[in-house]
């Protein structure tokens, strides 16, 4: 019998298991075979509500999550389908997910998705003409379409947050965007990985005092040596093994039998300890070869269940500069060279306040001389003279101050007036994805993170109230290329 992964977690009483699993470049094989022969185990085993399948993780091709998910879905296991938004454009996404709704598989892990790997011939071009709050947004439009059609279940939607962040911009961007997913239409919340369990605590107690309604789910991981090493280095983004707990497993795996008892040990006391925290549930990731491994986390948590605040200290952050949402104390600020300071002025807050005023000026509707430039917007589309102000003026503004790509339908006013097409590798116009190390970009480590860059500049400028606070609609493309200054006064692009 179909256990119904919906109703399970969406019970109070319930704390729920889910498992992982990841397909690998292949079709046929050893490793599918083992796929599935873990989900039956699991289904056999009757603690595991369902499994989720990742939807090429590291951004390289591998078996596609709903054809295996069916396999496994028909064998009575309920399914989770990663969704990402790096391969398709809108089109090819909500075709895939009508398909999904046709094959009985609605339960969705909403995600904008990692960074393009390689495939055929080289590196995949990168799409993300969504992100994961607009990914939300679709499939809650779709569920509504659904159930007008006569089907009897809408989509149940889940989205991602990485709390395991070192700076104050990145926390508080990860906890604005979830609260935006969930508004987009996200029915529950699955965490990133990391072993900090202050950040556990930190993301629930916000979680509870803002979206107590909504289940939240936390990620453990069975750590082998090569999944440490992984994590360690940034190569996992938006998860995190500190140097001390790499070290420590290193130890702990010179002799094979001894380390996988060590790690069992490890996931099940996290996994106790969030169930003492206040999580609905958690979700097992590094399970790749036997569900016995499962068994026996599962097990072990049983065993040391009641006393799971003893634990609390293998789980401490040893770190100083770590930001925390409910800690009085901020991050440590390094102290500036004089020339580190002017650059920050001359490329963050100089730019910034020259543009909001601009901004204010000549694109605000409520402005006294707004009539005047719809006006003017209207004559130069009436003689077809739009590409004469966008060659001579715009672009040579807005390239120099922004290295605008000319997408005709600007959001730079909704990132601290950043470009999110030049300034994010994934475009992302509703936050950041989870990505980021110690502030800097998930594709481009030399670089911050463009949203950090935002929330610095918004603080500086004391108007942090309106970061993140609006959820912006997709880009219309149907306007690239195109002037935005008169797409904006002539109400064309998402500001209408």
């Amino acid at each position: 019998m179909l256990r119904i992964f919906s109703d399970e977690l969406l019970n109070p009483k319930n704390f729920v298991v889910t498992l992982e699993l990841v397909p690998g470049r292949e079709s046929f094989g050893r490793s599918t075979d083992t796929l599935v022969g873990i989900a039956k185990d699991a289904f056999a085993d009757g603690r595991i509500s369902a499994v989720s399948i990742t939807d090429n993780p590291g951004g390289n091709p591998s078996l596609s999550p709903d054809v295996l998910g069916y396999e496994i879905f028909k064998h009575g296991l309920d399914v989770i389908v990663h969704f990402t938004c790096r391969d398709m454009n809108r089109v090819g996404m909500e075709s895939r997910a009508l398909q999904l709704a046709r094959m009985g598989m609605k339960n969705i892990l909403a995600l904008t998705g990692d960074y393009n790997g390689k495939g055929f011939g080289g590196q995949g071009a990168p799409v993300f003409d969504l992100d994961s709050v607009l990914l939300n947004a679709m499939f809650k439009t779709l569920s509504k379409k659904l159930i007008a059609s006569g089907d009897p279940e809408e989509f149940f939607t889940g989205c991602a947050v990485s709390p395991f962040k070192t700076k104050e911009a990145e926390t508080h961007s990860q906890y604005k965007k979830m609260d935006k997913k969930i508004k987009a239409g996200a029915s529950f919340v699955i965490t990133q990985l990391g072993y900090d369990v202050k950040k556990f605590h930190d993301l629930i107690l916000y979680h509870n005092a803002k979206n107590k309604d909504i289940p939240a789910m936390a990620s453990v991981y069975l750590l082998s040596p090569r999944s440490a090493r992984a994590m360690n280095r940034g190569r996992v983004p938006g998860a995190y093994v500190s140097d001390d707990l790499f070290n420590k497993i290193i130890l702990e795996w010179k002799d094979a039998r001894q380390g996988l008892k060590a790690a069992i040990d490890r996931t099940a006391k996290l996994g106790v300890i969030l169930k003492g925290l206040g999580y609905r549930g958690i979700h097992i990731g590094g399970i790749h070869r036997s569900f016995k491994t499962v068994g026996a986390i599962l097990d072990r948590m049983e065993e040391i269940e009641v006393s799971w605040q003893e634990y609390l200290s293998d789980f401490e952050n040893k770190a100083d500069n770590t930001y925390y949402y409910f800690d009085k104390k901020t991050e440590s600020v390094e102290k500036q060279t004089v020339m580190e300071s002017l650059k920050e002025k001359l490329t963050d807050h100089y730019p910034y306040k020259i543009l909001n005023r601009a901004h204010g000026f000549f694109f605000d509707r409520k402005a006294m001389l707004a009539p005047v430039y719809k006006r003017i917007a209207t004559l130069f589309e009436k003689n077809n003279k739009t590409w004469l102000l966008k060659r001579c003026l715009e672009d040579p503004l807005k390239v120099l101050f922004l290295s605008c790509q000319s997408c005709g339908d600007c959001g730079i006013q909704h990132l601290a007036f950043q470009c999110p097409e030049s300034g994010c590798p994934k475009h992302t116009r509703n936050g950041p994805c989870g990505g980021s190390r110690d502030g800097y970009c998930e594709v481009y480590p030399d670089n911050l993170c463009i949203w950090v860059r935002a929330y610095e500049r918004l603080k500086k400028a004391n108007a942090l109230t309106g970061f993140l606070k609006d959820s912006v609609p997709p880009r219309m493309w149907e306007l690239n290329k195109t002037s935005s200054w008169i797409n904006f006064h002539l109400e064309k692009d998402h500001q209408k």
